[in-house]
Order: C-alpha cells, then sequence, then structure tokens
C-alpha cells in the first residue's frame, strides 16, 4: 500500500499524519509565549531606567505640589490646591506664560523660516555648501552654557564686542545694555536662541529636501513653472511632514527652555526674560520652596502634554497612519 503522507525533508521518510489541531494550537501559543518573554526580557532593563528616573521623579512632584515643603525629609503640611491657586495668581508666572507665547510665536515666524531659507539655499549646487552647512550648523553642537558665556561677553554693555562693532561703523546709538535692559532682553535673547538653533532646523529641512524625487522638479520645470511654482506646489507639500516635526520640536523646546536663559541673564532684569523653568529653579534651589516649584513642574508637564497631544490628534495624524507595526507569533 502506497503512503499518503509527504516525506519529511530531513530524513527522507514519512512524516506520518499532521499534529491535530489542539497540538498545534498549543505550539503556537508557547511560541507566543516565548516571544513575548524574550521582548519582555530585552525591555526590562529600559523600564526599570524609565521608571527609576522619569516616572517616579514625575509621581512624587505631583504628590509634593500639594504640599507646602522645603525639600528636607518628607512633604508633611498638606495644603491641596493652594500652590496651584497662587500660581495663576503669581504675576511672574502669569509673564513666564507671556513670554513663552511670544518666543514661539518669534520661533515659528522668524527662526523656523529662517533655517528654511536656508536650507532651500544650501541645497543647491554650489562651490563649498558642505563648508557653509557646517558652520551654520556648528553653534548647535556648543553647549547652551558656552554658548550663554559667550553671547554674554558680545553684548556686554559698553565694552562688549556688540558695541564696539556698531561704533566703530557710526551706529553706536543702536548699542546698548542689551540683556541688561528691560525693553530689550527679549529681543537680544530670541536672537542668541536663533543663532544656537536654527542649524538644526535647517539640517531638519535639508535632509527632507534631498528626500524630495528630483523628476518631479524636473517635470514642474518642463512644464514651464518658476522657482517659486515649483517650490510652493512641488517641494513644500513634500516637505510639510519634516515642516511638522520642525514646529513641534521648536514650540517644546520654547515650553521648556531653561539652560540658555540661566547662564545669560538668570531670568533677569527684574523677571524680564524668566521661563517658567527658570522660575521653578529660583523657587526649588534658591528659595526652597520645593512644594510651589513642584506645581510650577506639573503645570509645565501639563502644557506640554495637552500640546503633544492635541499636536499629534490634529497635526500628525497623517504622518502617523501606517507607521506602527505588529509582532505576530504565528510564525506568520
Amino acid at each position: 500500500m502506497t503512503s499518503t503522507y509527504l516525506p519529511d525533508k530531513r530524513t527522507g521518510r514519512d512524516a506520518g499524519p499532521p499534529p491535530p489541531a489542539k497540538d498545534r494550537a498549543r505550539s503556537r501559543a508557547r511560541r507566543r509565549t516565548l516571544n513575548w518573554l524574550t521582548a519582555a526580557g530585552f525591555q526590562l532593563p529600559a523600564l526599570v531606567l524609565f521608571m527609576g528616573l522619569v516616572l517616579l521623579p514625575m509621581l512624587f512632584a505631583l504628590y509634593a505640589a500639594f504640599f507646602r515643603w522645603g525639600g528636607f525629609g518628607m512633604p508633611s503640611d498638606y495644603i491641596g490646591g493652594e500652590n496651584f491657586t497662587r500660581l495663576f495668581q503669581d504675576e511672574v508666572f502669569l509673564g513666564d506664560l507671556w513670554r513663552c507665547l511670544v518666543l514661539v510665536v518669534l520661533s515659528l515666524v522668524v527662526q523656523l523660516p529662517f533655517a528654511l531659507a536656508m536650507a532651500v539655499l544650501l541645497n543647491q549646487r554650489m562651490r563649498g555648501r558642505a563648508v557653509y552647512r557646517m558652520l551654520f550648523f556648528a553653534p548647535y553642537v556648543l553647549s547652551e552654557a558656552i554658548t550663554g558665556i559667550l553671547f554674554g561677553m558680545i553684548f556686554a554693555p559698553d565694552d562688549g564686542f556688540a558695541d564696539q562693532i556698531l561704533g566703530k561703523v557710526g551706529l553706536d546709538g543702536l548699542g546698548g545694555e542689551w540683556f541688561a535692559d528691560p525693553s530689550t532682553v527679549m529681543a537680544t535673547l530670541f536672537l542668541v536662541m536663533t543663532w544656537k538653533y536654527f542649524g538644526f532646523h535647517m539640517m531638519l529641512y535639508l535632509a527632507g529636501l534631498q528626500a524630495v524625487p528630483r523628476e518631479l522638479t524636473e517635470a514642474a520645470l518642463i512644464d514651464g513653472a518658476g522657482p517659486w511654482q515649483r517650490f510652493r506646489n512641488v517641494t513644500l507639500p513634500l516637505l510639510a511632514p519634516t515642516l511638522r516635526i520642525s514646529v513641534f520640536l521648536s514650540v517644546i523646546g520654547a515650553i521648556q527652555l531653561f539652560d540658555l536663559v540661566w547662564v545669560t541673564t538668570a531670568g533677569g532684569p527684574d523677571h524680564h526674560s524668566e521661563t517658567m523653568a527658570v522660575t521653578m529653579f529660583q523657587y526649588g534651589f534658591k528659595r526652597y520652596q520645593v512644594g510651589y516649584a513642584s506645581a510650577i513642574s506639573v503645570v509645565m508637564f501639563g502644557i506640554s502634554l495637552v500640546f503633544a497631544l492635541a499636536y499629534q490628534r490634529f497635526v500628525l495624524r497623517r504622518d502617523l497612519e501606517g507607521a506602527t507595526t505588529t509582532m505576530r507569533g504565528d510564525g506568520k
């Protein structure tokens, strides 16, 4: 009688009847369990670090925000929501919110368009463009502390480099106290921010521009489209995902801005350049009002979270569709 079973590939003998459906289901369940345990084993160190260095401090800050606490021992003087009530009655913190909004608007209206223009320029074929890219990106590599000290010397009143240059070209009337004048400190600070961070956004845009198919721009050129028409109708729509990510990073960075401000002005003069993070640091580490500083940190986190979720829901939704992957343990 001839066997009706396919031969085994390794031995050449009949493989025998296939295992029952129950055994196959049990085997697939074991494979899924093994895959899950393997993934959990690889993720466990990262999860432990995330919980210890991020999640637990966040929860403790939320807990401390409901206490009058100086930072020593465990919080014990429970005051409920008094810190949050005080927060939104504090003129300094309300000024922080306004200054944050100003920095966000200036970044979106001035810094990012400038970075985009430089990226478009340096995406063209020109002599020495690699050197220009390196020079424009170099400020981003410098630490915020070095940048703050450098511009503190450049914009020093009277004997600073900026005042000396303006004096030599006959524009000494434009010079001033820069960081020391309440009327000019925010404009000067934004100038430093633009010098520091525009190179990062420029490199993002350059990466996006290089991903634009050259065939599309050449086709538009053949159809008679001018440079502005090619940029507006071909390049800009294809660059939109990169622009959206750049806007997101710029806004989050403005909300959390601290180190550059702290090194250059420490929030002065008279709180006119203070940000939420600087105010939090002042209360937490200078005045030892850690409970109140924790309330500021909770509000900062809430603002960032609400913006991130809303931005993802309404702006990044199309970019994130189809970007997730699934792992299946059934061998398919």
